[in-house]
């Protein structure tokens, strides 16, 4: 039970970091907390349903038309919606509410408000040494972990990348050394939501999809970079983490609802030790 606690801990860990990655560096960037993400979360989760059980698309290459969909769906949020708003929280807060209202209703009215099943990658449990653990589960720790280590490695090695870090630090100064912070933005916003395409439809495969999960991913996502602090990419990951153990291990032995109450509990402390988080900075 341990075992299985802590694979599914990390499992919901990784969701959660793919998800608070992409809040974390639309603020970064732009300075606006976007709290539709957990539509594109949802809308990703969606699009991979609908491409591998609607149109029969091999379910791996659904993925990938969900991120690319979805990245598509950030640029435009951004270019139309969010660009003008950018350091501006309130006006930001309100757009995105209204955003979240408006992928409610079209993911109801297209998909149906009934839940549904996304094809698992791998059918089955994988059993090594008289240790048994889901094949859904498992890969969602590798995929996590391997587009976090991506996405480290995007960041610190390319030109995009580097932008990104110089207009987080001094968006003023990375303006005035040539860096075109509004292209900047929408590759950003693009890279989040491709990120919670992803996360969604991992999700969708071990449990269900349907249009209102996208309120437990903001929960969550918001949660976590809390934890974390705000801005911070390692942040994100290490407070992922420690919620998603939180969630996997407590309810085998209590309940969910001591899982989320010791979680926000230990947001609480941090915040108390550390007012800007485990890894925030000013």
């Amino acid at each position: 039970m341990l075992f299985q606690g802590i694979i599914n801990g990390l499992s919901a860990g990784w969701i959660y970091v793919l998800v608070a990655l992409g809040l974390t560096l639309v603020f970064g960037i732009m300075r606006i907390v976007q709290l539709a993400h957990g539509e594109m979360y949802m809308l990703g989760a969606h699009v991979v349903y609908f491409c591998c059980v609607v149109l029969g698309i091999n379910v791996i290459l659904s993925f990938f038309i969900s991120a690319a969909a979805l990245s598509l769906v950030g640029i435009t949020v951004e270019r139309w919606m969010l660009r003008r708003f950018s350091g501006a929280i309130e006006p930001s807060v309100i757009v995105s509410i209204g955003l979240i209202i408006l992928f409610q209703t079209l993911a109801v009215v297209a998909f149906g408000s009934s839940e549904k099943s996304i094809p698992r990658f791998i059918p089955g449990v994988l059993n090594i040494m008289g240790l048994r653990m889901s094949w859904d589960r498992l890969l969602a720790v590798l995929v996590g972990g391997g587009l976090v280590f991506f996405l480290y490695l995007f960041i610190r090695g390319t030109r995009v990348g580097q932008a990104m870090i110089a207009i987080s630090q001094d968006r003023e100064a990375a303006a005035l050394q040539g860096i075109n912070v509004n292209r900047i933005s929408s590759y950003t916003m693009a890279i989040g939501c491709a990120l919670a395409a992803v996360a969604g439809g991992l999700m969708g495969s071990i449990f269900s999809v349907e249009p209102f999960m996208g309120v437990f991913a903001i929960t969550k996502g918001l949660a976590v970079i809390i934890l974390g602090g705000l801005g911070s990419v390692s942040g994100a990951v290490i407070g992922g983490l420690i919620l998603g153990l939180i969630d996997g291990l407590v309810p085998l032995y209590y309940s969910t609802t001591l899982a989320n109450i010791l979680g926000f509990i230990t947001i609480i402390i941090i915040l108390i030790i550390r007012p800007k988080g485990l890894m925030g900075h000013d």
